[in-house]
């Protein structure tokens, strides 16, 4: 009778486990500022020779500048882009929330073909992909300090191995940025699409953020030069007090549209023509000079790196950082 009983407990424990023993587990990640479920531990200790190996099992195509082609573990192009993208002298959960997002927007874009370089699904631009920076680089900007950051940055990759996030069971498009001006925003509001998991929330964003209110001025003819080379039909007086007319404001304040010379941009052109931080600006002219006042640094969807830096100061895990920034998503391992 024994016999039997523990042959039916380890048939219902079985029944159980193999789910996740064939698929990986997904945790739940809920809404910001909710409790969620921790991140499940890496499979060895990071110094473990077995550490990583979901990334070291897949390999990435990357191009590179000046037109190659690499092939690299997910683990190796993971480590070149968490160092080129946050201050490796960031809190390590922040470092892992980050390992997490730029695993997942590698995943998203692995089955893509992107006609600025159709022979690999990745590059190394991050205005089109992710930053990227090799080892050599990265300890020469880092001096005396590399040995400790290239640890942090591989510790933060191995202690998420494999880990992904995921909306309606495919990898999102984990986009991130460096600060927000208070919020992020909605993809809609920069990209005219509506993505459900990449939702305005408030961002705390610190007080140490370099650079984060910033000034761009420019000559009136400067300004008038620059602006009629992309809208030759634009119209402007001899007062460039009048030459801006409407704004129409996104919701952590900064522009989603405004009218210059009588033509209607978006606060996202007006970034990119000006080389501005970011589209939260607000603009103040006169016969002298025209002056852009900016708060933040990127686009302001997903992720607020220093947003993310702050929240695990505060004691949030990876987990709870990524909750607050991705909304209805959850983690597991990619396929």
């Amino acid at each position: 009778m024994k016999t039997v009983v523990v042959t039916a407990l380890l048939l219902l424990l079985l029944f159980f486990l193999l789910p996740l023993l064939l698929f990986g587990a997904s945790v739940p990640l809920s809404s910001p500022g909710s409790p969620v479920a921790a991140l499940p531990p890496a499979p060895e200790a990071a110094a473990s020779p077995a550490a990583g190996r979901a990334d070291s099992r897949r390999t990435v195509r990357v191009s590179l500048e000046g037109g190659e082609t690499a092939e690299l573990t997910m683990k190796e192009y993971l480590w070149r882009v968490v160092a080129a993208e946050m201050p490796a002298s960031f809190e390590p959960e922040a470092l892992k929330a980050q390992a997490v997002a730029a695993r997942t927007f590698a995943c998203s874009r692995m089955e893509r073909i992107t006609e600025h370089h159709p022979d690999a699904p990745l590059c190394t631009d991050s205005t089109c992909c992710q930053a990227y920076i090799d080892p050599e680089a990265a300890a020469v900007n880092w001096g005396k300090d590399a040995d400790a950051f290239a640890r942090k940055i591989a510790d933060a990759i191995a202690d998420t191995d494999g880990l992904v996030l995921f909306y309606h069971g495919q990898p999102i498009e984990a986009v991130f940025h460096s600060s927000s001006a208070g919020r992020t925003l909605d993809a809609v509001e920069v990209w005219g699409r509506q993505v459900p998991y990449l939702t305005g929330v408030d961002s705390p964003e610190g007080e140490d953020v370099p650079n984060y209110h910033t000034s761009a001025v420019f000559a009136p003819e400067e300004f008038k030069r620059v602006f009629l080379t992309r809208y030759p039909e634009a119209r402007f007086t001899d007062h460039p007090a009048d030459w801006f007319g409407e704004v129409t404001h996104s919701s952590n304040g900064g522009v989603t549209a405004l009218t210059v010379g009588g033509i209607t941009v978006s606060g996202a052109t007006m970034r990119s023509l000006y080389c501005l931080r970011s589209a939260s600006f607000s603009i103040a002219a006169d016969q002298t000079a025209v002056t852009f006042s900016v708060t933040g640094y990127g686009h302001g969807v997903g992720m607020s790196q220093y947003g993310a830096n702050t929240l695990a100061r505060q004691g949030k895990t990876c987990a709870e950082i990524l909750s607050w920034y991705y909304t209805g998503v959850t983690l597991g391992q990619y396929p």
